[in-house]
């Protein structure tokens, strides 16, 4: 009687279905490669990425990002222009690669913070720039992990990140009379870093990008040293 009652049980529709944290923060994600790309400007992210954290159901999400490509499909390899073997990095780190606390904290506050150089880069690096402004520059230092987290938080103040142009550059935030930008970044070996960017503008920036010119040198190196590991 059960299965007679289920069977005549009709379906639901998916938009209808409420949303989760997961589906927000996936819609935000389109959001934020948008916004990189150029197809977004700031006022639009901003107010596109409000409506998607008050949305309640997947319908609700749709409208955000239905005029917007969907950074997660993979290009289709047999299209003109396509690179054999290439495959672009997650928009996320993959579960249990990055910790949920920092490895190493900066602070900007009324002043500069700086980190250049050969330095080693934790998995994961907070950033504050309160009044001041923090320099994260990436372009000589050591990778000893693969998948790299900074987050950073401006108050009045600016978080600049720079890369070696041969590795991937991700990111996802927002600003508030600020700005959150990031040059997205896909390297064209698929073992290369990625270096995921995080944060949150208000009333100053957060911007990433790559630093043509600087590269690790030894690639191959690293790779082969690391999957040693």
């Amino acid at each position: 009687m059960d299965l007679e009652k289920r069977s005549q049980t009709p379906s639901r529709p998916s938009g209808r279905l409420r949303a989760s944290d997961a589906d927000r923060d996936r819609t935000a994600d389109i959001l934020a490669d948008a916004l990189a790309a150029g197809r977004l400007d700031p006022q639009e992210h901003s107010e596109r990425l409000d409506g998607v954290y008050r949305a309640k159901t997947l319908a609700d999400l749709e409208p955000f990002v239905e005029d917007l490509p969907d950074p997660d499909e993979k290009a289709d390899r047999g299209s003109p222009g396509a690179v054999s073997g290439f495959e672009k990095a997650t928009s996320r780190p993959s579960p249990g690669a990055v910790p949920d606390t920092a490895d190493e904290k900066l602070y900007g506050v009324f002043g500069d913070a700086v980190r250049r150089g050969r330095w080693r880069v934790a998995r994961r690096t907070h950033a504050y720039a309160l009044f001041g402004d923090v320099l994260i520059d990436l372009s000589e230092a050591v990778f000893e992990h693969r998948q790299v987290v900074i987050k950073g938080f401006a108050l009045f103040g600016d978080v600049r990140i720079r890369v070696p142009e041969n590795i991937s550059l991700r990111g996802r935030g927002s600003g508030v009379f600020g700005t959150f930008e990031v040059d997205m970044l896909d390297a064209e070996d698929q073992e290369a870093p990625v270096v995921f960017v995080e944060g949150l503008a208000v009333c100053g920036d957060v911007r990433a990008r790559p630093k043509y010119g600087k590269i690790i040198r030894d690639l191959r190196g690293y790779l082969r040293k690391r999957l040693k590991g």
